[in-house]
């Protein structure tokens, strides 16, 4: 099948927002497939979930964070509307390449980064640099990835052959989260054993977060059509979501 294939993260994670089980749920069965279609459909593409992980870490810092008062004056590579919540904060953002990431800490060009799941940044290296490793990853609590199809490409396959690439697709979902997943636990022991501190941000420090990105959402609701669909969607499915979320799963401290 001659697909012209381009990956797109978009319809994705925001901070604070689902995790992986909740955003499947809504993908596939409370709307959030049908709503991504229609908004790529201006675009004349068809997106397909292909793959999903994990949230991220919250960064590595070559200091401890206590309060939201260590960002200010910060240089920190972070991405997307995390990285304005942390603007706001007094943090001098940036957005650099992975590749690039380990000589900007070692040189000071930045005093701290995010870059993806625990398994990912080992393979940079950053541990080396930074002791500092913070969860929850608060601004990713998960990355999906879609395959994007052009329409008209889409549109003249067969049924049974969509129906192939669906299930492919479906499939590298499962066994994309379930090697995240498993790996990441032991990357973690690794990490520990060369010396890293795993810490947890404070629940205050999180709550304030959790407030200025309300900030930041209240503004991109203004600013872009798409995003407010997008983000009141996932409102009303997670308030939903909630009532089963709350009580179905057991807690992992008592």
């Amino acid at each position: 099948m001659p697909l012209n294939w381009g990956v797109s993260k978009s319809l994705t994670t925001s901070p604070f927002g689902f995790e992986p089980q909740e955003y499947i749920a809504w993908w596939y069965e409370g709307g959030g497939r049908q709503l991504g279609e229609s908004l790529y459909k201006s675009h004349n593409i068809h997106p397909i979930l292909c793959g999903l992980t994990g949230p991220e870490t919250a960064g590595w810092y070559r200091k401890e964070m206590t309060s939201v008062k260590d960002f200010d004056g910060l240089k920190i590579r972070y991405a997307g509307l995390g990285g304005k919540v942390l603007q706001k904060l007094g943090a001098s953002v940036t957005m650099l390449p992975g590749g690039e990431l380990f000589q900007a800490l070692e040189k000071g060009a930045i005093d701290a980064t995010e870059y993806a799941t625990p398994p990912a940044d080992s393979r940079l290296g950053l541990h080396k640099i930074a002791k500092y490793n913070y969860f929850p990853g608060w601004h990713q609590t998960f990355t999906s990835f879609h395959f994007v199809v052009n329409r008209d490409v889409w549109n003249s396959l067969s049924k049974s052959d969509q129906a192939i690439v669906d299930t492919a697709c479906t499939a590298g979902v499962l066994k994309n989260l379930a090697r995240a997943e498993a790996l990441s636990g032991p990357q973690l022991v690794e990490n520990m054993a060369k010396g890293v501190q795993v810490r947890k941000f404070p629940d205050a420090m999180l709550r304030e977060l959790r407030k200025v990105y309300q900030e930041v959402v209240n503004e991109q609701v203004v600013a872009d059509a798409n995003f407010k669909k997008i983000y009141q969607a996932q409102q009303t499915f997670h308030k939903s979501y909630q009532a089963w979320g709350k009580v179905g799963y057991l807690p992992r401290d008592f």
